[in-house]
């Protein structure tokens, strides 16, 4: 059965804060289609607890917060794209604010709280759970939009574009989106389309993110002819719970930034001596220390102790973190938590400008699909949903003052040549393969032999996998797979191209700094378009 086209003006693939905000900055006059392949709420934002980073504090700057980006970054950091996001993060707040998001507040004002990385109290937040009272309040407007057709359980399966079509122009014309309730694959058409699909961390064993981080925005505008760029930099998120009924479950950084020291199971301290900011250095320079710690020791993990806080001020600021805990028997105003790293953020992307336009036109990438140049080698915490307004913003005003070409008719999907399939095990048993051999070749620590190892097992997954989609109906599981073997490829051939040590890659191979930070940039073969 083939079904009508969906027809829309602008199509948003993602429903995380920066896909979110942009549909209703383009609402009102424009006809939006958001797609997220779960439920509205099942993204990354959702999760995020820290908060959003804007000098809002008497004595604060722009420069100071610039400044604490481009340190976290390791050079690599983008000044315009800083200097933008920096610029636009009071608007931001206050755009949130009016929309109805119920920040803490103290004394009648915002209260700020500070986390690695910053030199100053510039974090607003809603206790420990802003990303979530972020998403629950712009879902309530998206659903109340009449301008807004919201699609759940739609994957992306790819885009369209000129160059598919054999046209002149490589425009991005629509998508194709497989339909979970249906098992149908649907197509969408519009003359604007944003990727917003977040990050790849379950590329790796070990995460901090949602089961839906499969770098699918990434992986599409890649095979639609996009350049991406520091793919190698994953920031791997210093603590998160080390329990075995605790799954992806993060402890935010403020816990640290409110006093939490970090200890080895004999109640050491040994941050002192790895970095002079001690616990509230860079995540990534906590992370290698964590790592060096557990494998020198042997350690299952380390612990993060805030026992030393009142049980009131815990309860107030960090109601989830506390409540969680103890549901697993830890009493954290009484006990050391155990902690690990887990992947955590993807700092590279979709190449993007600071309109977020890609180099294929009416394509755009915003949030952690993008790779704007704003985080360089290493995010500053708070810096990322900071960035998903601000894009999200840019982004909708070039789509208002673009003109709009005339429509051209699209192809509807074509599965007449393939079958079911019938071991769907060949896919868990990839997905399984690829976690573990990423999470110990392309880890906190890479050396030249892990990485070709990595790069010799993906290519034997790449050709497996594309027999399989070649000759089988298209699954959600399958599609995911796919692109994180691609995004995987794409992480480990940024990763030999880095000859040096710079934020998140650390080389034992080159473990010193090279005197210019240059960007990565990888550019598609013209033979892969459309693969």
């Amino acid at each position: 059965m083939t079904t009508t086209p969906h027809h829309f003006d602008v199509l948003i693939v993602g429903s995380g804060l920066a896909g979110l905000s942009a549909a209703l900055h383009l609402a009102d006059t424009h006809r939006v289609a958001i797609l997220t392949k779960r439920a509205l709420m099942d993204g990354a934002s959702s999760w995020a607890q820290g908060g959003i980073a804007a000098v809002l504090g008497e004595g604060d700057t722009f420069a100071s917060h610039v400044d604490d980006t481009q340190v976290a970054g390791a050079g690599l950091c983008d000044l315009p794209a800083t200097r933008l996001v920096v610029e636009q993060a009071p608007r931001a707040i206050a755009w949130l604010q009016k929309m109805g998001v119920p920040f803490s507040q103290e004394d009648g004002h915002l209260h700020l709280t500070r986390e690695g990385g910053h030199s100053a109290r510039r974090i607003a937040h809603v206790t420990d759970a802003t990303g979530a009272a972020v998403q629950q309040t712009l879902i309530g407007h998206v659903l109340r939009h009449p301008n807004i057709s919201v699609f759940e359980q739609h994957t992306l399966v790819d885009l369209i574009t000129g160059a598919k079509l054999a046209q002149a122009h490589n425009n991005c014309l629509g998508l194709y989106a497989l339909d979970g309730t249906t098992d149908e694959v649907v197509t969408f058409q519009a003359p604007h389309t944003i990727l917003a699909t977040g990050g790849a961390g379950k590329v790796y064993l070990y995460t901090t993110n949602p089961d839906t981080a499969t770098g699918d925005g990434i992986a599409a505008a890649w095979r639609a002819g996009c350049r991406v760029q520091n793919m190698e930099f994953i920031q791997f998120h210093p603590t998160c719970l080390y329990h075995p009924h605790a799954k992806s479950f993060l402890i935010s950084e403020a816990v640290r930034g409110e006093g939490g020291r970090l200890l080895l199971p004999d109640g050491t301290r040994f941050m002192p001596k790895h970095d002079e900011r001690a616990e509230l250095a860079p995540r990534d320079v906590v992370a290698r220390a964590i790592d060096f710690e557990m494998k020198k020791g042997g350690l299952d993990c380390v612990y993060l102790d805030i026992s030393h806080q009142p049980l009131s001020f815990l309860q107030e600021h960090f109601p989830n973190i506390y409540a969680r805990c103890l549901e697993l028997g830890i009493d954290i105003s009484k006990q050391a938590i155990p902690v690990v790293p887990a992947a955590h953020y993807t700092c590279g992307g979709v190449l993007t400008d600071l309109a977020g336009r890609t180099d294929v036109p009416g394509l755009y990438a915003i949030g952690e699909t993008a790779g704007t140049g704003l985080h360089g080698a290493n995010r500053l915490a708070s810096n990322s949903l900071l960035e998903c307004m601000v894009f999200a913003e840019a982004t909708a005003q070039d789509i208002a003052a673009a003109s709009v070409a005339t429509p051209t008719a699209l192809p509807a999907w074509d599965d007449s040549r393939v079958t079911d399939a019938d071991e769907a095990v060949v896919i868990s048993h990839n997905w399984d393969e690829l976690r573990r051999f990423m999470w110990d070749y392309v880890g906190i620590v890479r050396t030249n032999k892990r990485l070709e190892r990595a790069a010799h097992r993906i290519a034997l997954l790449q050709d497996e996998i594309q027999e399989f989609y070649a000759h089988f109906h298209v699954t959600r599981d399958l599609l995911e797979l796919r692109n994180l073997v691609l995004v995987a490829d794409l992480i480990v051939r940024s990763a030999q191209a880095r000859h040096e040590s710079r934020g998140l890659h650390f080389s034992r191979d080159y473990p010193n700094l090279l005197p210019q930070a240059v960007s990565t940039v990888l550019a598609p073969a013209e033979t892969h378009a459309g693969v």
